[in-house]
C-alpha cells in the first residue's frame, strides 16, 4: 500500500491493538479446558464480549458466535478505510453458505440451521435470493459458482464436485479481491490460502491413488507453487515443492502421510492451520496499516473455531488432552 494509504489505518490500527486484548488467548483457553464443569468453561468466553448463555446446547453457541461474528464485522466495517480488506475474510462465510444451500436444494432440504453470518451477504437474504433465483445482488464468481456447483449435483449427484467448483470460485475471488488492495500482505494471505488447500488436495488424491488428471481439475491457480508442479509430483515430493515457504513443515508432514494407510491427518492439518496464523502474525510488527486488522479478522474467526471445538467436545465428553489436540495455534 502507499505511505498515504497507511497513514489512514493509524487510528483503527491502534484501536485493534487494544480490541486484541479480548481475544480468546492461550490462558482463557485453558481456563476452559480446565474448568470444572461445561457450564464454567462456557463463562469464560463472556470475558471475551460474547452473550452469556442461558442454556448450554449446541445451537446456543452458534447463536453466540454468530453474534459476535456480527459485531466484529459491522464495528469494524464503519472505520475500515477499504472494505475490500474486510470482504476478504467475509467470503469464505459466503461460500460456505452456497454449499450449503446448493447441497440443501438437491436433498430437498432447507438446512438454514447451518448457514454462518459474518459473510457479505447475510444467510437468510442469501437463502432467499437462491430459492427465487434472483442473485443479482451477489459477486459474479458467486452466481457462477453456484450455478456450476447446482449444474454438477443435477448431472452427477456428486457434492464433492459440487464443492470444488465453488472453492475454484472462491479462490479466484479471493485473489482478485486481495489484487485490488492493492496489498502485499493481503496478497501474500491469499496465496498462502491457496497453497494450503491445494496441498491438502493433494495429500488426500495421494492416498487415494488420485494422479495428476484428478488434481487438475480440483486445484486451484494463484497459490506460490504452481498447478502444474503440484499435479505432476508424487505424494512423497512434496516436501520439496514448499521446502522454502510458509508450509514447509505441513508439507514435510504432508509427505510422510500422503501413502494409504500412512497414519492420521490430525497433525498435517494442525500444520496447515498454524503456518496461516503464523503469516498473519508476522503482520504484528507493522506499526499501523492493514496487516494488525487482518491479523484480528483471522483471530476472531479462529477464535470461533476453538470455541466450538472446546464446548462441543467437552459435551460430546471428549477428555482435555483429546480437545487440546484439536486446538490450532493461538494468535493472542
Amino acid at each position: 500500500m502507499s505511505r498515504n494509504k497507511d497513514l489512514d489505518y493509524i487510528f483503527l490500527s491502534t484501536r485493534v491493538r487494544a480490541m486484541e486484548r479480548g481475544l480468546l488467548n492461550r490462558e482463557r483457553l485453558e481456563r476452559m479446558l480446565d474448568a470444572p464443569t461445561d457450564e464454567e468453561a462456557a463463562k469464560v468466553i463472556t470475558e471475551c464480549g460474547y452473550p452469556e448463555l442461558s442454556e448450554l446446547t449446541a445451537q446456543a453457541v452458534e447463536q453466540a458466535l454468530a453474534q459476535r461474528q456480527r459485531e466484529t464485522m459491522e464495528d469494524l466495517g464503519s472505520a475500515v478505510p477499504d472494505p475490500r480488506a474486510l470482504d476478504l475474510f467475509k467470503l469464505r462465510v459466503d461460500y460456505h453458505n452456497a454449499k450449503v444451500l446448493v447441497k440443501g436444494e438437491a436433498l430437498g432440504q432447507h438446512r438454514d440451521s447451518l448457514l454462518q453470518w459474518g459473510g457479505r451477504y447475510q444467510p437468510e437474504e442469501l437463502a432467499d435470493r437462491f430459492r427465487r433465483e434472483e442473485l443479482r445482488g451477489c459477486s459474479d464468481l458467486l452466481r457462477q459458482g453456484i450455478a456450476r456447483a447446482r449444474e454438477i449435483l443435477g448431472a452427477t449427484g456428486d457434492p464433492q464436485q459440487a464443492d470444488f467448483a465453488l472453492d475454484r470460485c472462491y479462490f479466484e475471488e479471493l485473489s482478485a479481491l486481495a489484487a485490488a488492495t492493492g496489498s502485499a500482505f493481503l496478497k501474500g494471505y491469499a496465496a498462502l490460502l491457496i497453497d494450503a488447500a491445494n496441498l491438502r488436495s493433494a495429500v488426500r488424491a495421494a492416498r487415494l491413488g488420485k494422479g495428476g488428471e484428478f488434481l487438475s481439475q480440483v486445484l486451484a491457480p494463484g497459490g506460490n507453487v504452481s498447478v502444474s508442479a503440484l499435479s505432476a509430483a508424487r505424494g512423497d515430493e512434496l516436501g520439496n515443492l514448499f521446502r522454502m515457504g510458509d508450509l514447509k513443515q505441513a508439507a514435510a508432514e504432508g509427505a510422510a502421510r500422503s501413502a494409504a494407510g500412512s497414519g492420521p491427518l490430525t497433525e498435517f492439518e494442525r500444520l496447515c492451520d498454524d503456518a496461516i496464523t503464523r503469516y498473519l502474525l508476522g503482520g504484528r510488527m507493522v506499526s499501523f496499516g492493514i496487516e494488525p486488522i487482518a491479523g484480528y479478522l483471522h483471530a476472531r474467526q479462529a477464535e470461533g473455531t476453538a470455541i466450538r471445538t472446546i464446548l462441543s467436545g467437552r459435551m460430546a465428553g471428549l477428555d482435555r488432552e483429546t480437545i487440546r489436540q484439536r486446538l490450532r495455534m493461538s494468535y493472542a
